[in-house]
C-alpha cells in the first residue's frame, strides 16, 4: 500500500512522554493529534499550557497548538479515540507503565486500555507505535490483541520504538535522540518510521532495527545499567567513608578511563524518578517471570545501595546535630528527584526531608519549580518561597537536589541568617572551599571532613 504523504500522527497519552512526543513531532513538521482521556490535560494543552515542567516545552506547544494566534496549527488536542483513529497514519502508545501497588512488577493496565480503545476504530491501514516502558514480550501480546480487535486486521501492524527521555532534557532527546530504536516485524513499518523520523536520521542519529523482545529490552537493559553505575559509585562512597578516602576524587580518576567514562559517577542520595526505580523492579519481576530470575539478582542489591543511601544521610543530618532531631530546624534544599524538573516521585530528597520529620525535626524545603508537587505529596512539611527564607533560623542545611540556584548561592548570605552552619550536600556538587571559607561545617557523603 502507498501511504499518504505527508504522514498525520497521533499520540496517544499526553503526560510527559506524551505531551512531549506530541509537540517534537509538530516541530518535526507532521500535523498531530493528541488524546488523553482527562478533560483538564486536553483543556490545558489546547490553550497552550503544559501539566508538567520541562525546559522548552511550553514555548514550543505555543509555536505549534491550533487557536494560538501566530501558531503553526500543527498540533490539536482530543478526548475522541474516533477522531484519533479516523485521522492518523501513525499512533504513538505513550501511557504510563507505573509499578504495580505492593509488588515489583509494571502495570500494563494503562497501556492495555489505551489498545483496547483504539483498536475496534482502525477501520484502514496504520502503524501503531508504542514508546511506552514494558516487560519484555508484551509487544507480541498487543500485536496479537491489534489483530483481534481492528477492523483493519492484518492492514493494522505494531511498532515498537522506545524513547530514552532525560527529565530536563526531553526536547532535545526527542528532537535529536542519541539513537531510535525500532522493533518491527515487516520492511513497511521500519519505512514508515524512518519517514517519521527523517530529519534526526539525516542528522546522523544511528536507526537500529530489531525484533520486538530486542527493542523492549534495550530501554530496561539502559535503565538497568544506568542504576547500577550510580549504586556502584554510591557503594564507592560507603567504602571511602570507611578507609578515610574521597569518593569525588576516586570518581574523577576512573572516570578518565574511557571503558568506565565519567558520567553518573557523582555519588550522593541516590537515584529516584519516574523510570529508574521501577523499571530495575520491573526487569526483575519479569525475568522471574521468564525463569531466568539469577541473571538480574545483581539489581536486587543496585536497589538495596540506592534505598540505602536515604538512610545514611539521614544518620549524618542526625550525627552532625549531636544525635537527634528533635527541637532543630532542618533546611532542605530540593524536592524534585533531580533538577530542571518538577517532578517529585520517588524524590531522594523528599524522603530524606519526610523520615527527619518523622523523627521530631522541624523541616522547611525549598525547591525552584518542585513545590506544588512536593506539597501534594508532603503537606505536612514546611515549605519557603526561597532558599534563604528556608534556612533563615536553621540548624543545619542540607543539600539534596542539584539545582544550578544552590551552586550560585552566597554562602556567607545564608551564614548570617542560620542558627548553625552546618551543611550534608547530599549530591556532591557545592565547592566545599567557598562553604568553609564562609565559616560552614561541610560534610558530603564518601568524602573527608575537612
Amino acid at each position: 500500500m502507498l501511504w499518504p504523504m505527508p504522514l498525520k500522527l497521533t499520540v496517544i497519552g499526553t503526560g510527559y512522554l506524551g505531551a512531549t512526543h506530541a509537540v517534537a513531532m509538530a516541530e518535526l513538521g507532521f500535523d498531530v493529534l493528541a488524546l488523553d482521556i482527562e478533560p483538564r490535560k486536553i483543556e490545558m494543552l489546547s490553550q497552550g499550557r503544559v501539566p508538567m515542567f520541562e525546559p522548552g516545552l511550553e514555548e514550543l506547544l505555543a509555536k505549534h497548538v491550533a487557536g494560538i494566534e501566530g501558531s503553526s496549527g500543527r498540533l490539536r488536542f482530543t478526548l475522541s479515540w474516533e477522531e484519533v483513529a479516523e485521522f492518523g497514519d501513525v499512533h504513538f502508545v505513550c501511557v504510563n507503565t507505573p509499578q504495580k501497588q505492593g509488588e515489583y512488577a509494571c502495570d500494563m493496565s494503562y497501556v492495555d486500555r489505551a489498545f483496547s480503545m483504539l483498536a475496534p476504530h482502525l477501520r484502514r491501514h496504520a502503524l501503531v507505535v508504542g514508546k511506552s516502558t514494558v516487560p519484555v514480550g508484551s509487544a507480541a501480546r498487543l500485536a496479537a490483541l491489534l489483530a483481534e480487535l481492528a477492523p483493519a486486521g492484518a492492514g493494522v501492524e505494531l511498532a515498537w520504538n522506545p524513547e530514552f527521555l532525560r527529565e530536563g532534557f526531553a526536547v532535545q532527546d526527542t528532537l535529536h535522540p542519541d539513537r531510535i530504536v525500532v522493533g518491527v516485524t515487516s520492511e513497511r513499518a521500519e519505512s514508515l518510521l524512518r519517514e517519521v523520523y527523517a530529519t534526526p536520521i539525516a542528522e546522523g542519529t544511528p536507526f537500529v532495527v530489531a525484533d520486538y523482545p530486542t527493542a523492549e529490552l534495550v530501554k530496561t537493559a539502559a535503565n538497568a545499567f544506568l542504576a547500577t553505575k550510580i549504586s556502584f559509585i554510591n557503594a564507592m562512597a560507603e567504602v571511602s567513608e570507611a578507609a578515610g578516602g574521597d569518593v569525588a576524587k576516586l570518581a574523577e580518576a576512573i572516570g578518565y578511563d574511557d571503558r568506565i567514562g565519567r558520567k553518573f559517577l557523582r555519588a550522593g542520595i541516590g537515584f529516584g524518578g519516574g523510570c529508574l526505580p521501577k523499571d530495575i523492579r520491573a526487569f526483575m519481576a519479569r525475568a522471574g517471570e521468564l525463569g531466568a530470575d539469577q541473571a538480574l539478582t545483581f539489581l536486587r542489591e543496585v536497589d538495596s545501595i540506592n534505598m540505602r543511601r536515604r538512610t545514611h544521610m539521614v544518620e549524618m543530618a542526625r550525627e552532625a546535630l549531636g544525635g537527634g532531631f528533635l527541637g532543630c530546624r532542618v533546611a532542605v534544599l530540593g524536592a524534585t528527584f533531580k533538577p530542571d524538573s518538577d517532578d517529585v516521585r520517588d524524590s531522594p530528597a523528599l524522603n530524606v526531608a519526610g523520615q527527619i520529620q518523622l523523627q521530631g525535626g522541624q523541616v522547611t524545603v525549598y525547591d525552584p519549580k518542585g513545590m506544588d508537587n512536593a506539597r501534594s505529596l508532603f503537606p505536612t512539611l514546611g515549605y519557603a518561597q526561597t532558599a534563604l527564607d528556608a534556612v533563615r533560623g536553621a540548624d543545619i542545611v542540607l543539600h539534596l537536589t542539584e539545582w544550578r540556584e544552590f551552586r550560585e548561592l552566597d554562602p556567607g548570605e545564608l551564614a548570617d541568617v542560620a542558627r548553625g552552619r552546618s551543611v550534608l550536600d547530599g549530591r556532591n556538587s557545592l565547592d566545599p572551599a567557598v562553604w568553609r571559607k564562609a565559616g560552614w561545617t561541610y560534610r558530603a557523603m564518601g568524602r573527608p571532613h575537612a
